[in-house]
């Protein structure tokens, strides 16, 4: 088996309010295919070489219960890391986050294992991790 990509699909409970939370990161939108009802059901975002699907009311499940700590295994929904190209690219991320009133679950860290990361929940409940190379 040879894979070529990963998509990473999330569970989210309002599609058009997802978008535009990835929007206000800088993430930008890939296509929106809307249900026979005209409501969008399944999207994407996009940012440089990486893709999140966005999926209403499916495919997967949403967090319910917020990490005690930074690295609560108990905590559910989806974690992924995203990867900057810099230091400075974090702390601007952020600054940004921090801007923007969204939920920091532990702040910017030099972990001992030569990343700098932060993490990040969407609303609903899924946890970024989002790093860069000290």
């Amino acid at each position: 088996m040879k894979v070529t990509g990963v998509t990473p699909i999330l569970n989210v409970s309002d599609l058009p309010a997802s978008l535009a939370w990835f929007e206000a990161l800088d993430w930008k939108r890939g296509f929106v295919w809307d249900e026979p009802s005209g409501e969008p059901g399944f999207a994407s975002v996009r940012s440089g070489h990486a893709e999140i699907f966005l999926c209403r009311e499916g495919q997967g499940s949403r967090g319910t219960r917020p990490p005690e700590h930074e690295f609560d295994e108990q905590a559910d929904g989806v974690w992924m890391s995203w990867f900057l190209p810099s230091r400075e690219d974090l702390d601007a991320a952020h600054a940004r986050a921090v801007e923007l009133g969204l939920e920091i679950s532990m702040p910017p860290t030099d972990m001992p294992w030569g990343i700098r990361e932060f993490h990040l929940r969407h609303p609903d409940g899924h946890t970024f991790r989002v790093g860069a190379e000290i």
